[in-house]
């Protein structure tokens, strides 16, 4: 039962000259002065979200970004300051791309977040997939197999240091600690100062694939899966998710510890929201499609997508072609309460989903417009069926 709502903001400016017809992504470049705007943009999204009832706002962390698309770089530092301007409102981490960091300085900031939030901080970690960033850190992202190598090494070192008292780790990319006499012994173990007061650590990591290695490992650590791009799309991964969770000795109904996003538009019909948020779609599919998040787009259209006087008469997906596969809502609230029901019927044991106007892309006041709206209008829906007797999960 769907009972929980958050949204997804990865950090952008205010933009110009946007759509297929607009200004290239690899041409955009801000100023400084421009680029911190992301920043209190986060604080207006997160006073605006925590003023309706949402329960989290999902924060992206990214690097070396002077085009304005994802110009948050630390969550927990942001997720401080936020939880110090907002009463309730949770911050997670979708997420802390693990091979861009040392991943005990990680759980550090993260343990010192989560008790300066009061608990308010949730904690999230992700392979990454901007070369750009991975690679200048100095950690793969091009040989996908040490990318997930080492990110399985940091992922096992941040788990012990917050469940274990004291701890050592001896990997192939980690010796800790480094055997070395200190204060008069030799150093066998460390303790990390401070840990995280809740035990144990929610943790969430993207769910693209139905990978067995991947998901084996969410399933053996505990770990939740978020997904993008609504169910119908991801519906064979959420099937071997569950599978995976039984070979743990884990039994769940379909969709339990999902987290399921959605793209969403709301107007007085659904011609007019698919209308009128094309333009937004159109530049964040600029932004994610040569990524590889877009389906449907081949070598040719992804070339095809960077050139503004190609792009708009190519044969590109359209928001249109997103409704129909059921990835984003568009429509009256009515509409959309009725897609999500049907979500909420076909995955019995989901009960969080996400909510965004397309991402990157779309100018602030209209994505907190859309919310309030959706807060308004879709949300008590969902949250009356609590009332009516049925618990909030935690």
């Amino acid at each position: 039962m769907i009972t929980q709502f958050g949204s997804l903001f990865a950090g952008n400016v205010e933009m110009e000259n946007i759509g297929l017809a607009g200004t290239p992504v690899n041409d955009r470049r801000y100023s400084n002065e421009h680029l911190v705007t992301a920043l209190t943009n986060t604080e207006t999204l997160a006073k605006v979200m925590d003023r309706e009832g949402y329960d989290v706002l999902w924060l992206a962390e990214h690097h070396f970004q002077p085009e304005g698309y994802e110009v948050i770089t630390n969550i927990p530092m942001i997720s401080v300051h936020l939880a110090n301007i907002t009463e309730r409102l949770r911050y997670g981490a979708a997420f802390n791309v693990a091979p861009t960091w040392n991943p005990l300085r990680l759980a550090e900031d993260f343990a010192t977040a989560d008790i300066l939030t009061g608990g308010r901080v949730i904690f999230g970690v992700g392979r990454g997939y901007h070369v750009r960033e991975v690679e200048t850190f100095g950690s793969p992202l091009i040989d996908t197999d040490a990318n997930r190598e080492l990110f399985e090494e940091q992922v096992e070192i941040i788990l012990k240091a917050f469940n274990e008292e004291s701890f050592s780790h001896h990997g192939k990319q980690y010796d800790i600690p480094p055997p070395v006499p200190y204060r008069g012994y030799e150093l066998e173990e460390i303790t990390l100062v401070p840990r995280p007061l809740n035990l144990p650590v929610e943790t969430w990591q993207p769910m693209v694939s139905v990978n067995p290695r991947g998901l084996n490992f969410m399933a053996k650590h505990g770990i939740k899966a978020l997904v993008a791009g609504g169910v119908k799309g991801n519906h064979e991964a959420i099937a071997a998710w569950r599978d995976a969770q039984s070979r743990q000795g884990v039994e769940t109904e379909l969709g339990e510890n999902v987290n399921a996003g959605f793209g969403f538009f709301i107007a007085d019909t659904e011609e007019k929201a698919i209308a009128e948020a094309q333009i937004f779609f159109e530049e964040s599919m600029k932004m994610f499609g040569p990524l590889g998040f877009v389906r449907g787009l081949t070598p040719e259209l992804i070339e095809e997508l960077g050139d503004p006087k190609r792009a708009p008469k190519a044969a590109l997906p359209t928001l249109r072609d997103m409704v129909e596969m059921e990835g984003y809502l568009c429509g009256p609230p009515e509409l959309i309460v009725e897609k999500l029901m049907e979500v909420q019927n076909a995955y019995p044991g989901l009960n969080q989903v996400h909510v965004n106007s397309p991402i990157c892309a779309t100018p602030m006041h209209v994505v907190t417009e859309q919310l309030e709206w959706f807060a308004r209008d879709v949300m008590p829906a969902f949250k009356k069926q609590v009332r009516a007797g049925a618990p909030a999960d935690d």
